[in-house]
């Protein structure tokens, strides 16, 4: 039995053969020749022989680095139930077999399970979540192939590629609007990871690769298909997100826009399927929507959101999250309203006082949204927006310390230890007042105070934004 097929519960052992192997490969044998080390070489990678790309994929080394890259990455288990920890106990069993399945050609991804994750304007995103076991795969697949193709992607395409992120997108961006390119043209691609065209995108990874077998691979992933209430339907079009693969696919079908765009002498940014071109006049703006539309219909066979692109001002459009603002020296950052608004849903979300939570861990998930959001949005002007925002979290924070403290007795006893005299906390532990107009009273701002907050372990919107911008 193939490992292609229903994958029974794997037994854990003991012993960690190939892994441990690898692992002390790469240590102690860095001058040992690695196929991957050797790609990284540009002059080397100009003679890769992509004939036996196979190999190079199923290589224990290659595998090991794709383990290491899955486990990093965590995230759900898939249809068959194998959860992330369970995979190097499976590798360490079945390795071999899996080889030689993909060697063979007889390996069969199993299809994807699919995940709706709602989006802030309503609506669904749909999110494919392949085995961990096919993440691997695909992980490996990319790991090799990657390197090749990534040497032909436009300067300007800054999506899913090594090096490079959206801030990088970003001051591309701002520099054309301060070169006097001051009208935008938002191309928006109606559900594009679902649209991919398989046969036309086949057909350009198939100019850069000559091993059949990998490409027999990539395509048995994209017709994997969905599992939808127990059912595998079949995929004709698109590339699921959630896969590692899949990243790399759509840069390799939008890479075709960017040399159209380059031919045409156009200034633009792309990061993934999120592209805006910045042109100098409006009536050149709308001639590029109409033309690249019909490039983007007619030859790639996608579909432009008619509805959401626009030419217009960059202060008026979004771009990765991100607006823009005149102001001294030239055009500068903010955050797109949108933005804001999700943000203080999450926040709602874990400081919601009505959910009973250890308020450590509580600080704890507010801190990695905190954290997270700034270090993502460190570009922005938002200094006096930080602060009234922080104001309004310690808030909700002390209403959720306030209902914790439930009975009268336990809330004059906490007031007494926190320094409110005894009379004043008697009458404020039996105040009538609602949670959340209790929680901006004087007595609980003097007791819960900022600086307890701070070493409960709270970090503010304001102080990650100062360390951000200076670091």
């Amino acid at each position: 039995m193939t490992i292609s097929t229903n994958m029974k519960r794997i037994q854990k052992t003991k012993e960690l053969d190939y892994l441990a192997e690898v692992e002390l490969e790469t240590r102690g044998k860095q001058g040992v020749y690695s196929d991957l080390s050797a790609m990284s070489n540009l002059k080397a990678r100009s003679e890769i022989n992509t004939g036996n790309l196979l190999e190079k994929i199923v290589d224990k080394r290659n595998f090991f680095e794709a383990y290491k890259k899955v486990v990093a990455n965590k995230g759900s288990h898939g249809i068959d139930g194998m959860k992330v920890d369970e995979l190097l106990p499976f590798l360490q069993e079945h390795y071999q077999t899996l080889k030689a399945d993909l060697l063979k050609g007889k390996y069969k991804p199993q299809p994807v399970k699919r995940v709706e994750i709602p989006k802030p304007n309503g609506g669904v995103r749909l999110l494919g979540v392949p085995t961990v076991i096919d993440r691997l795969i695909q992980q490996a697949i990319n790991q090799v192939i990657n390197p090749i193709f990534d040497r032909e992607f436009s300067n300007t395409s800054y999506g899913f590629r090594p090096g490079r992120n959206a801030h990088m997108a970003l001051k591309q961006a701002q520099i054309y609007i301060n070169e006097g390119y001051r009208k935008v043209v938002d191309m928006d691609l109606e559900k594009f990871f679902d649209t991919v065209n398989h046969d036309l995108l086949m057909s350009l990874v198939s100019r850069k690769i000559k091993d059949k077998r990998v490409l027999k691979l990539i395509r048995k992933y994209l017709n994997s298909g969905i599992m939808l209430k127990g059912v595998p339907v079949k995929s004709e079009d698109g590339t699921p997100q959630g896969g590692p693969l899949s990243p790399l696919l759509s840069n390799i079908l939008l890479n075709e826009l960017d040399k159209e765009l380059e031919r045409r002498g156009h200034r633009f940014c792309r990061y993934a399927d999120d592209c805006n071109i910045y042109v100098k006049s409006t009536r050149a703006g709308e001639r590029v929507l109409g033309n690249i539309t019909k490039f983007l219909e007619q030859k790639l066979k996608l579909k432009v959101n008619a509805e959401k692109s626009a030419v217009s001002t960059p202060t008026k459009r979004k771009f990765l999250g991100y607006s823009f603002y005149y102001g001294k020296g030239g055009i500068k950052f903010r955050v797109h309203n949108k933005r804001y608004e999700r943000l203080k849903e999450k926040i709602r979300n874990i400081t919601n006082r009505n959910v009973s939570m250890n308020f450590n861990y509580r600080i704890k998930k507010l801190n990695e949204i905190i954290v997270g959001w700034v270090n993502y949005f460190k570009l922005a002007d938002m200094k006096s927006k930080l602060i009234e925002l922080d104001k309004w979290i310690r808030r909700r924070l002390r209403a959720c310390v306030w209902k914790t403290w439930k009975k009268i007795k336990t809330r004059f006893q906490n007031l007494m230890k926190l320094g409110i005299p005894r009379d004043k906390a008697w009458e404020f532990a039996n105040t009538r007042k609602g949670y959340w107009r209790v929680s901006k009273s004087p007595i609980l701002n003097k007791t819960v105070t900022n600086q307890r907050l701070i070493n409960h372990g709270f970090k503010s919107l304001s102080s990650q934004y100062e360390k951000f911008r200076l670091s």
